[in-house]
């Protein structure tokens, strides 16, 4: 029997065909364990992404009631629009509804009003002063209590002792309900108020400005350096000792924990140099020096990636070697470097532990009007609603989660953009 034969017959025996079905079985094996941590991971975040969007939805409509309000100019000096008693004027037009209605009954009638109405029928009022001397219409956002009865998250069939309104608010409600005067209009002011007490009124708009400042300082910043550092590092700078202890301290770095850099923010910004705290200046420079690491080494990649001969071909035309960097090499990397920026931006914009520790989380009632004011950001503005106990906030907190992953799809879109638009292959 020839050697040809004595292998076919080996390929052939039984034990062949068992080591053959047990490598298939393994191969199966390995494409279903695949496949069932693709559909975990899938399934685990849907449910995260479902919960947020279910409890974060009612947040983006918000309960209001029409009042017909009498702007008298005897409770109202034309003079003096902001010391008016615009409250008296929203609970007699309330009580004008329901005649008769005093003492203890009043207080809880009144209780359906939110307790920043009399500033939104203010801001109306300043806002339109021709109103004064008329009775107008105006909507005016219910409180807490009665938007969540609105909404559903109170349920009418618990007794009343364990329900924040009681059976004769809720009479009010349907009665005001059945005669149009309750709507759910869009929530504008989710995005327009800045936080608020009063978890109807609350809105992300200071945040969203803080945030908008804090990444402007930390591109303004990060940018040119990240990119300088790595074209130095790549194109200029000797290989030796102390480069090769520069780049492995780089790439520790980016691994480094958020809160270290808030611990460095705050001994050094507001230590050392006394900037003021909560200020997006501050939180622009923290989260600069956490995007830096990933900033220059993304950079570097992109470097690299434009092919050598490129640089030959501009060294051999007579350019030197600065010229080559900054007329050749670096306008082919800079996709690359677009698409890093973008996504350490987007990084940088869902940074929680750095901005805590430099403080803005505190409880900030306008917008800021520049680096220096003190300001939240949009994650700890979302902290900070977490940590509130009014039913109110809850949705809010999902709503300001959706807002955030809002911004981050879309950066992250922009940089796939870029990339696709700008790309070289070589």
């Amino acid at each position: 029997m020839n050697s040809s034969t004595t292998a076919g017959h080996r390929l052939s025996s039984d034990a062949a065909v068992r080591l053959r079905r047990k490598r298939y079985a393994a191969d199966r094996r390995l494409r279903w364990f695949g496949i069932a941590a693709i559909g975990a991971a899938v399934l685990l975040l849907g449910t995260l992404v479902t919960s947020i969007v279910v409890t974060g939805l009612p947040a983006f409509k918000q309960t209001q009631i029409a009042l017909d309000v009498n702007l008298d100019p005897e409770r109202i000096d034309p003079e003096n629009l902001f010391r008016a008693r615009y409250e008296a004027v929203l609970r007699d037009a309330l009580g004008s509804l329901f005649p008769g209605i005093e003492g203890r009954d009043q207080r809880a009638l009144n209780a359906m009003i939110s307790g920043g109405a009399q500033f939104v029928l203010r801001d109306m009022v300043v806002a339109n002063p021709s109103w004064i001397g008329q009775t107008v219409r105006v909507e005016i956002p219910v409180s807490d209590p009665f938007d969540q009865l609105a909404k559903g998250n109170i349920s009418r069939d618990t007794p009343e002792r364990f329900r924040r309104v009681s059976d004769q608010q809720i009479a009010w409600f349907d009665a005001l309900e059945a005669d149009g005067r309750i709507t759910q209009p869009f929530n504008w002011g989710l995005f327009f108020n800045a936080d608020s007490r009063f978890p109807e009124l609350a809105g992300l708009s200071g945040a969203i400005v803080g945030s908008f400042f804090a990444l402007l300082v930390c591109f303004l910043l990060s940018f040119p350096i990240g990119i300088a550092a790595a074209i130095y590092l790549e194109e200029f700078a000797p290989k030796n000792r102390w480069t090769a202890l520069i780049e492995v301290n780089i790439n520790n770095l980016a691994a480094v924990p958020s809160v270290v850099f808030g611990l460095l923010g705050l001994a050094v910004f507001l230590g050392w140099f006394g900037l003021p705290r909560s200020a997006p200046l501050v939180g622009g420079m923290v989260l600069a020096l956490m995007t830096l690491p990933t900033m220059i080494i993304v950079t570097r990649a992109a470097l690299k990636a434009v092919p050598p001969s490129i640089r030959e071909a501009a060294l051999g035309i007579g350019a030197s070697k600065h010229e080559m960097v900054l007329h050749h090499v670096l306008p082919l990397a800079i996709p690359g470097i677009l698409t890093g920026t973008i996504i350490g931006l987007a990084q940088a914009l869902g940074e929680t532990a750095p901005l805590l520790l430099i403080g803005m989380n505190a409880f900030i009632t306008s917008p800021p009007g520049g680096i220096l004011d003190s300001s939240t950001a949009l994650p700890t503005q979302i902290f900070i609603w977490a940590d509130s106990p009014e039913r109110g906030f809850v949705a809010r907190t999902s709503a300001g989660i959706m807002v955030l992953l809002g911004f981050l799809l879309l950066m992250n879109a922009v940089a796939i953009f870029l990339r696709q638009r700008f790309e070289r292959r070589w």
